[in-house]
C-alpha cells in the first residue's frame, strides 16, 4: 500500500482527527438542532474556530466577509451549545448538533433556511416558509 493510500485510509477509516481545510484555511460546518434535527445554518470554521468549539462547547465560526472569528450569540445572546460534533468521510466538513437558544439566523429567524425555491414560469422563485422572526435584527445589531 502506498503512503498516499495509507493516509487516505487513515483519514477516511481511522480514528485520528485530521481536519482537511480548504485553500483559504476553512471547512464547512453544518449546524442542526440536536432535539429536532432541523437544519439551522451552514457556516465556516478555521482551525481556531474549530478548536474553540471543541474546547468550549459553544459554536465558533469564521466570517468570510468580515475575515474574523466570531462566537455564535456574542452580540445577540442567541448561543449554540454544542452537544455533538461529527466529521464527514474525508474530514473536510463538520456537522454540529446544537442546543439553539433563540434564533440561529442573523435575520432574527430560527433557521437560516426560511425560504423555499419553487419552480415557476420564467425561472425559479423564492417563497417564505417558517419565516417568523424571533427578534428584530436592527434592535440587536446596532452599527
Amino acid at each position: 500500500m502506498s503512503s498516499t493510500s495509507a493516509a487516505v485510509d487513515e483519514r477516511e477509516e481511522g480514528l485520528s482527527f485530521q481536519p482537511k481545510f480548504d485553500a483559504s484555511g476553512l471547512l464547512t460546518c453544518v449546524a442542526t438542532d440536536a432535539a429536532t434535527g432541523e437544519l439551522l445554518m451552514v457556516a465556516h470554521m478555521n482551525d481556531e474556530a474549530l478548536r474553540k468549539t471543541i474546547d468550549t462547547g459553544e459554536a465558533w465560526y469564521f466570517s468570510r466577509s468580515r475575515k474574523a472569528l466570531w462566537r455564535k450569540g456574542e452580540t445577540s445572546g442567541h448561543v449554540q451549545r454544542v452537544l455533538e460534533i461529527r466529521t464527514d468521510c474525508d474530514q473536510d466538513a463538520v456537522w454540529i448538533k446544537v442546543e439553539q437558544v433563540g434564533a440561529a439566523c442573523h435575520t432574527g429567524r430560527h433557521s437560516c433556511f426560511y425560504r423555499k425555491i419553487q419552480k415557476a414560469e420564467g425561472g425559479p422563485r423564492l417563497a417564505f416558509g417558517d419565516a417568523e422572526r424571533l427578534f428584530d435584527p436592527s434592535a440587536v445589531y446596532k452599527k
